[in-house]
């Protein structure tokens, strides 16, 4: 395992689960992995499943989270939000879907939330961004700078901001923070964490494996 650290001297960085809400969320690959594959034909599923139920899914997901459904995406929406029926108890869709509706606190709006989220995201993916980034923010004369990162996912996005802020800005850096935030609260706790596998950090220089990261022995 390796751990990520920044230097609290130089930057910080917070972890708010709110405020991207409206941010529509990139999606992995169209074909899927098995786990959301459905559980068999219609008549061979665990619960009822109807398209009056996912075009509600599709309604209520839109609404709270800003994340647009695909219509392809039934045997995924079927797969993933039959795990909460299982945890609270419900024997179907529709009824799962009108108790969610009259909660009142935020707790299971969170896992549905959690469950209908897709995490893709690699550590300076999209390099270009990033070049442009470090190229600004070295011609600027002073800061402070205050930079989000709105859907976070596990981290690998704000920790590449941050490494590249710390290399532009050098003892300047003191002046930079960044907000990392995320609809999915799973993912907010992985990313405060700093931890990730070494196979996670495909493509990063040895320089940035020394500067920035820590060795863990499993």
């Amino acid at each position: 395992m390796v751990t990520a650290l920044l230097n609290p001297a130089h930057a910080s960085a917070n972890a708010d689960g709110r405020g991207a809400a409206r941010r529509r969320r990139e999606r992995a690959p169209e074909q899927g992995n098995a786990a959301d594959a459905p559980d068999g034909p219609i008549g061979e599923r665990e619960f009822l499943w109807t398209t009056q139920d996912f075009e509600r899914i599709r309604a209520l997901i839109h609404a709270r989270a800003g994340i647009h459904l695909h219509a392809g995406k039934q045997a995924m929406a079927y797969s993933r939000v039959a795990r909460r029926l299982r945890e609270t108890g419900h024997k179907s869709f529709h009824d799962y879907l009108n108790w969610l509706e009259q909660q009142e606190d935020d707790l299971e709006w969170q896992e549905f939330v959690n469950v209908l989220t897709t995490n893709l995201t690699a550590f300076f993916r999209e390099p270009h961004h990033f070049e442009l980034l470090a190229a600004w923010l070295a011609q600027q004369p002073g800061g402070p700078w205050h930079v989000w990162s709105c859907a976070a996912s596990t981290g690998e996005e704000p920790y590449s901001i941050m490494m590249t802020a710390m290399e532009a800005l050098g003892a300047r850096a003191s002046q930079f923070r960044l907000t990392a935030s995320d609809v999915d609260s799973r993912v907010l706790v992985r990313a405060a964490e700093g931890v990730f596998r070494a196979d996670h950090l495909k493509g990063l220089s040895e320089e940035r494996l020394h500067r920035f990261f820590l060795r863990e022995e499993a």
